[in-house]
């Protein structure tokens, strides 16, 4: 039986969907295979042929994937394509590298709000992730208050203009209200900790924790790629742990009810952040390092310390992190490895990946500009240099929008239902109510 075949056959007498994203197929399961775009329909037919699943389990796995609470424990919603002409228009008025930055990032973070074509692919990719709420990477690398409040700012925008259908989610209750409804919502997390850096004393330090707490972020990165005052991040060499700065952080976060990840902190820091939180602390995307050693991986010693704080570890999709053929089957046994060694309880699935607009490239290349000059790298980069080219069909098997395969996957793999609702959602629910426990009355 043919890939596409095999797919339709989980789909059998599906209704039509009048606009996608927008009205209600006949099943649930319907929603997720049902008139696919063709780059969608395209990562999905790539997911099938790594997995290459029996009907059985594709069907089984498809209808388990509807039926449960499906949480991204780190991700991106769908990116819309750029204005490239309003983009060109303000490079050629004269605007800053930073201005046009900030301009590219705001399209694509809120573009589908405006535009009819962008917000019927944001729909689409929502309706083909089956994905009930995301983990929103919602504050720009680093600890100036200015620079995380823009990203926080643009996905409030997106919510209050779209909530019938993505909100604001602020309590785990919020979410499970959410997939009632059959909708989607956005739980925001921050790539750092907002910091006054006039050094006065801790609690001044400290003070915009609890103001972005009060905005609705309920995760932060203690570091993102290098040193900071809390500790040190994942790219230093040195690999110290947690500075005694790094601890008061650690104890406000438990104190307001935000959860420190540790995904980007060196592999010192992030041990000691588990060893000293009172409250869950995550690495919400990440990969096991005894199956690929990579500067964004755990080791099992992490992993143990994290899941002793009743915490877990975000598989992400990541090729270059997950290595062996960098596809679908290889992110599977990362998430085998956390499960079997240190628990089901323990995992959970981060992507740090979106879908993109398919008008991406076309917007784009109006965008372009002719004597750009050559920009320096980010100070925050410190990526190590390889030569890691996954296959177009391994990358394309780990897509955003196939998170459907995954849950198809699992069920390859012989976990139960219960296990597998864990995996999807069920284990960052549990850690985000453990970690707002009390949390409201102290602040």
């Amino acid at each position: 039986m043919e890939r596409r075949d095999l797919l339709k056959s989980a789909a059998a007498a599906a209704a039509p969907i009048a606009l996608a994203g927008t009205a209600a197929a006949a099943k649930p399961v319907d929603a997720l295979t049902d008139k696919l775009n063709p780059v969608i329909q395209e990562k999905r037919d790539a997911a099938l042929a790594v997995l290459q699943p029996s009907p059985k389990d594709l069907e089984h796995g498809l209808e388990l994937h509807a039926d449960s609470l499906v949480f991204d424990a780190y991700g991106f919603s769908p990116r819309a394509a750029v204005d490239g002409e309003a983009l060109k228009q303000a490079a050629m008025a004269g605007a800053s590298d930073i201005e046009l930055e900030d301009l590219r990032e705001e399209m694509s973070m809120t573009r589908y709000v405006t535009d009819a074509d962008e917000q019927r692919e944001y729909r689409e990719a929502w309706r083909a992730s089956g994905v009930t709420c995301i983990f929103q990477n919602a504050g720009q690398e680093g600890q100036d208050p200015m620079r995380l409040m823009k990203r926080l700012a643009r996905y409030t925008f997106a919510t209050d203009m779209l909530g019938d259908f993505v909100s604001k989610a602020v309590t785990p209750n919020d979410i499970q209200a959410t997939k009632a409804a059959g909708k989607h919502c956005l739980y925001l997390t921050g790539n750092g900790v907002p910091l006054t850096q006039q050094w006065e004393s801790i609690p001044d330090e400290l003070r915009y924790l609890r103001v972005f707490y009060q905005l609705g972020i309920r995760m932060m990165h203690l570091t993102y790629q290098r040193r900071n005052m809390i500790g040190d991040g994942c790219g230093e060499k040195a690999n110290a742990g947690l500075s005694d700065f790094g601890r008061a952080v650690i104890a406000e976060m438990n104190r307001v009810g935000v959860i420190p990840d540790c995904a980007h902190s060196g592999w010192q820091t992030s041990l000691e952040a588990a060893q000293i939180s009172e409250k869950p602390v995550v690495a919400s995307h990440t990969v096991a390092a005894s199956l690929y050693e990579h500067i964004r991986s755990k080791p099992d010693e992490v992993i143990k310390a994290i899941a002793d704080t009743g915490g877990l570890v975000g598989i992400c999709c990541i090729s270059r992190f997950l290595r062996g053929k960098g596809d679908l089957n290889a992110f599977l046994d990362h998430i085998d490895y956390v499960a079997k060694k240190f628990g089901i309880d323990h995992v959970a699935i981060g992507t740090d990946i979106a879908y993109s607009s398919r008008n991406t490239t076309t917007e784009s290349k109006k965008a372009a500009i002719a004597g750009l000059r050559r920009k320096r790298e980010p100070f925050r980069s410190l990526w190590p240099k390889d030569d890691f080219i996954p296959s177009a069909q391994a990358a394309a098997s780990l897509s955003w929008t196939n998170w459907p395969m995954f849950t198809v996957g699992l069920v390859q793999r012989g976990y139960s239902d219960d296990e597998i609702r864990k995996i999807l959602g069920g284990n960052i629910m549990r850690v985000c109510r453990d970690s707002m426990v009390d949390a409201v009355a102290k602040v």
